[in-house]
Formats: C-alpha cells, structure tokens, sequence
C-alpha cells in the first residue's frame, strides 16, 4: 500500500471570516493544511478544524510576522509551503479630500505594506517550495471609482507590486497570481457601508455640499450588493484555482461585475467610463440630489 503524500501548507491572512474564512475551509477540504491567519482567539476557535490549523495574525505586528515564519520554517513535519494567499484587508469608502492623511496611512499600512512584509518573510520558503504568491486584490485595483480612492489606491498599489513580483521571482520557480473579486457578500460589504453612514454625518456644511448625496449613494449602492454579490465561497473556489491550476492566470476575477468592469476598463477612453460609471451609480442617489448627478 503507498502512503498518502504529507499535505503542503497554505497560509491564508485575514481568515477570521468572509473570503479568507471560507478559502481556508476550501483548500483544508482539498488536502492542503492551512495556516490560518485570525485576529482574535474566539475566531481560531470557529475556523479550527481538520486540516486547519489557526494562528494569531496581524500583519501589521512584525513579531507576528516573524512568528509565522518561524511556524513555517519549524514545521514538524518538513511540509513545502504551496501557496500565501495575502488576503488581509480593511474596506474603505471615503472621498479623497475627507479622508484624514494619518487614515490613509493606517490603510496602506494593513492593504499594502502588511502583504509585502508577509511575502518579505515566506518568500524562502516559497522558493524552496517552488509554491506561488495569491495576492487578493479587488475591481478596484483596476477602476478606482467615486470615494474608493483611498482603498483602490491601495489595490492599484498591490497590483503594481504584484507585476514587479512576478517578473522577479518567475526565474525561481515561483508564480505570483492576483484575484480580483468584484461584489462578494461578506461582513467586509456590511462594514463598508457603515462606515459611508458614519461618514455622511462627520462631513462639514460645505462637505456636506459637495459629497452628502455621493455618499448616501454609495452606501445605498454598497447594501444593494450585498443582495445581488456572490457568496464568499464562489471567490473561495477561484482562489483555490489559483492555487492548484498547473499553470495559473496571472489574474483572476471573480463574480460578473468584477469581469465587465475590468473588460471595460481596457476598451473604453477614461471619460466614456466616467460617464457608464456615473450612470450605474445614479439610480442610488437621494432623489432631490439626483438632478445634479
């Protein structure tokens, strides 16, 4: 009787709930073992299971980091790492002029400069390994639409960051692949527009005059999504195509929004899309504000 092969790991950040969450339980189910990154304890405690095993991880702590690398090096069974899914992110909706700068920083930090010091750390054993980096972007990282600014800035970065990635290490034996989920029905969505309804009411008279009607529009437009967006374990099965795909797309979408949109983005001239992006957002707006838009 041959003995069945030792499962290669995969570590997954932001596993606490939503893509990450049901990524994990995805690719546990089709023999790897994760490495689950989670915040809190009460969320290891949900997401432990076979194949899953779940770790305190905030990227943005370096000592967290560096436990992780450490766990990865000292595994005790000598696994090869398959894949990082660099899936830790924070939702923001916010116009560029309101946005304070010491936020935009604290997002880069967690969207940006958080993956690429996880990457920074695993990339070893990824070579060694010859696995491959899954960085979880977003539509948009492509189209960077009204007060998605500040959180498709940091997408527009990663996919950068991603490219430069990918032409670097492709000569080691390591692929670098992005996912770019449009609308997924997760808490991220729910947080999202909470955060549009707590703007609306921080914003300045003249603010207020420029941005209340855009904003109540996006919230509006963010709960709709909620109804009509794919599952998370839709985004989840894509991600793990990414990671088990003998030869993987350097980019997948996932859900049809995130598909058109992309596709939009490479045929149309920037103010046509203006215009198509403006008019999907309009039906949205307060119906007193809609005569301006």
């Amino acid at each position: 009787m041959i003995p069945s092969p030792i499962p290669e790991i995969v570590i997954v950040t932001g596993a606490s709930s939503g893509i990450g969450a049901a990524t994990a339980r995805e690719l546990a189910r089709r023999g790897f073992h994760v490495l689950a990154g989670v915040r809190r304890d009460r969320d290891a405690d949900a997401l432990r299971g076979p194949g899953i095993e779940p770790l305190i991880l905030d990227i943005t702590h370096p000592e967290h980091i560096r436990a992780l690398a450490a766990r990865v090096q000292g595994d005790p069974q000598g696994r090869a790492v398959r894949a990082l899914v660099n899936n830790a992110g924070v939702p923001v909706n916010v116009p560029v002029e309101v946005f304070p700068i010491d936020e935009w920083r604290r997002l880069f930090e967690v969207n940006l400069f958080g993956h690429v010091a996880v990457t920074q750390a695993l990339l070893p054993a990824l070579v060694r390994g010859k696995g491959r980096v899954i960085n979880i972007s977003s539509v948009g990282g492509r189209v960077a639409m009204a007060t998605y600014g500040p959180y498709a800035g940091t997408k527009f970065a990663l996919e950068a960051v991603s490219d430069a990635l990918r032409r670097e290490i492709a000569p080691s034996g390591v692929q670098v692949v992005v996912v770019e989920p449009g609308a997924v029905r997760t808490e991220m969505l729910g947080r999202a527009a909470t955060t549009a309804q707590q703007l609306a009411s921080t914003l300045t008279p003249e603010q207020g005059q420029r941005y209340g009607g855009l904003v109540q529009a996006i919230a509006a437009q963010t709960a709709s999504a909620t109804e009509w967006g794919v599952p998370a374990e839709t985004a989840a099965q894509v991600i793990a195509r990414a990671v088990t795909a003998r030869k993987p797309r350097t980019r997948y979408t996932v859900g049809r929004d995130a598909a058109l949109v992309t596709f939009m983005a490479r045929i149309l001239p920037d103010r046509m899309l203006d215009c198509v992006v403006a008019a999907t957002l309009r039906p949205y707006f307060p119906k007193q504000s809609r005569s301006a838009h």
